[in-house]
């Protein structure tokens, strides 16, 4: 399954190397055209392979805490979080390779109540200032237990697009696709003190399926 949002860069892809393999094919050699080929046959797999978007299968206990993203989890740390949870909280970074899945799907179930987007820098993701620098999205979830669980979306060196489809006021449910990062980035969950952690740095993700922690 390819996600919806990589037909565009697809299609651009897929035109571009016709066009250049089309060019090559008829003023340059045969030698030279066939080099053409090879290169832009493996562009074009690598970019339909950045996009793909596996199902996952979803834990059923709502009071968990999902990974938002594949990836790495590059940080667990203490922090005072003054945007949504206006408090001491710990924070969960987790850094996407541009090989991983980049489809985003929501950490938890409940209600949207803060989205925030900021333009900003393209600093390296698994740095600890791109949370503050970067090119951001801010999502704010009061979950049925009266829990807020704030997550957010940040690019990185090679990232130069943030896309979600989520809106204050929208009922969100754990798992479900909400948007995409294109090509490296990096997601932040931040979680009170009454969620336990269940992963620590170097851990591996997979969205919608690894526990991140447990609502207490």
């Amino acid at each position: 399954m390819i996600s919806k949002e990589g037909y565009g860069t697809i299609a651009f892809v897929v035109l571009v190397s016709l066009l250049v393999s089309g060019f090559a094919g008829y003023y340059l050699p045969e030698r030279i055209t066939y080099m053409f080929y090879s290169v832009f046959l493996v562009l074009t797999a690598l970019t339909v392979y950045f996009f793909r978007d596996p199902d996952r299968n979803i834990p059923s206990d709502t009071n968990l805490i999902i990974a938002p993203a594949d990836g790495k989890v590059v940080f667990i740390k203490e922090i005072e979080e003054n945007v949504y949870l206006k408090g001491k909280a710990t924070q969960i970074s987790i850094f996407l390779s541009p090989l991983n899945v980049h489809v985003n799907r929501n950490p938890v179930s409940g209600k949207l109540e803060y989205v925030k987007y900021h333009p900003g820098e393209y600093l390296m993701a698994w740095t600890e200032h791109a949370s503050e620098l970067n090119e951001r999205a801010d999502f704010g979830v009061l979950h049925p237990s009266g829990t807020k669980i704030f997550f957010r979306q940040i690019t990185g060196f090679l990232a130069r697009r943030i896309v979600y489809k989520i809106n204050e006021g929208d009922d969100l449910v754990a798992g479900e696709r909400f948007g995409i990062m294109k090509f490296g980035s990096r997601m932040d969950v931040v979680v009170p003190g009454n969620v336990t952690t269940q992963v620590k740095e170097g851990d591996k993700t997979v969205a919608g399926e690894s526990v991140l922690g447990t609502i207490q």
